[in-house]
């Protein structure tokens, strides 16, 4: 993991930047400052409180950031860099979609619940970047975003779910997904996997059914049946066009969605 910036080996000489000892010590560093920003507050906490509670002295924190808001901005960046590796290297050799989709949904979970500092800082705190880093930032979760985007059009389109709207899905699933740091027990609830087996259950549930919902109250509100419990040809027809218009509204619209960038989510993302 790069960075923009003194702790000891051993020997009492730096870890070179790029080694193995220097990453492993900038992220022991980032989960520390991000358990102070949380408590604190971005705002409120000072490098000072970071060395304390690091045990590095500030010269040493100097050598792996530059500023308070380096920091900030390396806490983020490595998070959602994270994440995005993670979930890409977790689908590796996956085919059917709705597996890939639990995958994802697994391992965004175990993330967020090995990880809630984190979590609350990327919520609250990202409105103090600099413009230049804000927007390297949105890139990598755009870059998340789509790959989640992904896994929900691969499992519409193997289910043919054209009347699904797969940007409202997928924004749904990662609300219901993000929040988990704010009321997640680990006395009563189950772990990453059990929780994300029973969200992605939720989700699957909801769009397979739904869809199929809605696809069939559009044909019988159009499609009435006649006395002898038999559609007229007639009726059939109105009730075809008015699937095919819908469904070709849909796929306009998700031609639009697709073609448009991800939309600004905090660590809704």
């Amino acid at each position: 993991m790069a960075a923009t910036s003194r702790q000891s080996k051993g020997n009492g000489r730096p870890a070179a930047r790029g080694s193995a000892a220097y990453d492993r010590k900038l992220e022991s560093i980032l989960r520390q400052a991000a358990a102070v920003f949380r408590a604190r507050g971005y705002h409120q906490a000072s490098i000072r409180d970071i060395a304390r509670a690091t045990g590095v002295s500030l010269a040493g924190l100097y050598y792996y950031f530059c500023s308070k808001e380096d920091l900030l901005y390396l806490i983020q960046r490595h998070a959602f860099e994270t994440i995005l590796a993670t979930a890409r290297a977790a689908l590796d050799g996956i085919s059917s979609p709705e597996d890939r989709l639990r995958v994802v949904v697994r391992k965004h979970l175990q993330f967020f619940l090995e990880h809630p500092n984190e979590m609350k800082v990327l919520t609250h705190e990202e409105e103090w970047l600099s413009k230049d880093r804000g927007r390297e930032v949105r890139a990598i979760k755009r870059a998340y975003y789509q790959l989640c985007f992904d896994q929900v059009k691969q499992v519409a389109e193997a289910r043919r779910l054209k009347g699904l709207n797969t940007r409202l899905a997928v924004l749904s699933l990662f609300g219901m997904m993000n929040w988990i740091y704010t009321w997640y027990n680990p006395k009563i609830d189950p772990d990453a996997e059990g929780c994300a087996e029973t969200m992605a259950g939720m989700f699957l549930h909801g769009i397979l059914g739904g869809v199929t919902t809605i696809r069939s109250g559009v044909m019988d509100a159009a499609s009435p049946a006649t006395p002898n419990g038999h559609e007229t040809a007639s009726r059939r027809r109105k009730a075809a066009a008015v699937v095919t218009l819908n469904g070709d509204a849909s796929r306009k619209r998700e031609a639009v969605s697709e073609r448009s960038s991800a939309p600004e989510i905090r660590v809704q993302l």
